[in-house]
């Protein structure tokens, strides 16, 4: 059972439910990814803004949380505004989250400029922010080529466990 945020169209799910997981809610706020959502899984609740969610918003236990945080602060292709851009700082709210909701697992998605951020510390502070809060990690970068997908489109995933390093 897992919770997705920053669901977009919901890829995730695209992925996830041949393999048996089972989306228990997702986290999106854009109005026309709120519909497609509404349209093709209308019985998977949204939860809207995921900063209220193990606050304000009660959404149970999964057993991971998967995001893709907005990538435009960190892309070559942007102004690279890093975590001090709103967008950016998403990212940290996704890690308050974790801390909050403590799934066994989650699995991070993010460009590969995201790596490079001020000079690799943006992607440092990530990675030292999942080990304080309790998560072993490993990442690394793929290409959608080699996926089935007819473009190239490099992406970070970052994959941790709740207290042990070696499962991911």
């Amino acid at each position: 059972k897992y919770g997705s945020v920053c669901s977009g169209i919901e890829a995730a799910t695209v992925a996830f439910a041949p393999l048996g997981w089972e989306a228990q809610w997702y986290a999106e706020i854009d109005p026309f990814c709120c519909a497609v959502l509404r349209h093709h899984y209308p019985a998977v609740p949204n939860a809207e803004d995921f900063t209220r969610i193990g606050k304000e918003v009660s959404v149970g236990t999964v057993d991971l949380i998967i995001a893709g945080t907005p990538c435009q602060s960190f892309s070559v292709a942007g102004r690279r505004g890093g975590l001090a851009d709103p967008r950016g700082n998403l990212t940290l709210e996704y890690f308050a989250l974790l801390d909050r909701l403590r799934p066994r697992w989650m699995v991070w998605e993010n460009v590969p400029g995201l790596l490079s951020d001020d000079g690799g510390r943006t992607f440092g502070t990530c990675l030292g922010l999942l080990g304080d809060i309790g998560y072993g990690f490993a990442y690394r970068v793929f290409d959608a080529e080699y996926f089935g997908v007819p473009q190239r489109r490099h992406r970070v995933f970052t994959v941790g466990y709740l207290g042990d390093w070696r499962p991911p």
